[in-house]
């Protein structure tokens, strides 16, 4: 019997990141499928619907990084360094300050205006500021973890990074009160935290900037992707115009649209503490 000839070794490479790319996935999926029926009885909706997120990403790229690269979920660029630390207050300004110049400009130009503020509600407060960090944790381990650093490593980071966006808008797309704007919006922020995760060689940048984002919304009445949260008393009620979001938020607007070149341009010129995510090293600029 003639053997026969072992494959190419671009074939290879190629079921082999098909192989742990669909573990990665797969194991999103179940952990996103079988958690909600653990935290759902114990905890509120936000607070389940956060976890469930948080543990996916957690899981998932513990399992793979354990399996595949002999590490742990710290090497997908979770070190807590001095480097992290300052990436992480970094893209908190960066996201908290992008909040309110986008919430102002709403104001300013007439497309939204706040109602008369009601009493501050201390516990919601501190409730929406921890439920969020681990959100907004959970969704950068998911669409910049494992399975965004192994492409990145292996394909480019320019054949990586947009579909890795297109992939984080269009999950967004199921959101209350979605909108196409909404959804192209929300591919151009992947795109940009993508960005921010290859600048940094790590997650701590993304993390604060999707945080600070998520963080100054509500507290300054403004709705988070679809969801109304009433924290501080304040509420910004924007108009139904493509300009102003509407009900879904400033992330169905125009202006952020035009906001988002600029963060790109800041995220480029600052300068950003390089980490050592396991699969970025090494990865040029």
């Amino acid at each position: 019997m003639t053997p026969q000839p072992k494959p190419a070794d671009w074939q290879q490479e190629i079921l082999s990141l098909v192989l742990r790319v669909g573990m990665f996935v797969l194991l999103v999926i179940v952990s996103w499928m079988l958690l909600p029926l653990i935290l759902y009885p114990i905890a509120d909706y936000y607070a389940g619907a956060a976890l469930t997120v948080f543990g996916a990403g957690a899981i998932s790229n513990a399992i793979v990084y354990r399996i595949y690269e002999r590490g742990s979920l710290m090497d997908a660029g979770l070190e807590w360094t001095n480097a992290s630390r300052r990436n992480l207050m970094l893209g908190f300004g960066l996201g908290v300050g992008s909040g309110i110049v986008i919430v102002l400009s709403l104001v300013v130009t007439g497309l939204a205006h706040f109602d008369a503020p009601g009493p501050v509600s201390w516990p919601s407060l501190a409730f929406v500021t921890i439920v969020l960090l681990f959100g907004a944790v959970g969704e950068e381990l998911m669409f910049r973890g494992y399975a965004f650093q192994l492409l990145t490593a292996k394909v480019g980071k320019y054949a990586t990074l947009l579909p890795m966006a297109v992939v984080f808008g269009v999950v967004h797309a199921g959101n209350v009160g979605a909108t196409q704007l909404s959804v192209v919006n929300t591919v151009i922020w992947g795109a940009l935290l993508g960005y921010a995760t290859l600048r940094s060689r790590g997650l701590w940048l993304p993390i604060g900037m999707h945080y600070g984002w998520n963080w100054i919304l509500p507290l300054l009445g403004a709705n988070l992707s679809g969801f109304k949260m009433g924290v501080t008393g304040l509420r910004l009620n924007a108009s139904e115009t493509s300009w102003a979001g509407g009900a879904y938020g400033p992330e169905a607007s125009l202006v952020l649209t035009l906001l988002l070149p600029g963060l790109f341009y800041l995220v480029n010129k600052m300068t950003v503490p390089v980490q050592q995510a396991l699969l970025l090293r090494g990865l040029e600029d």
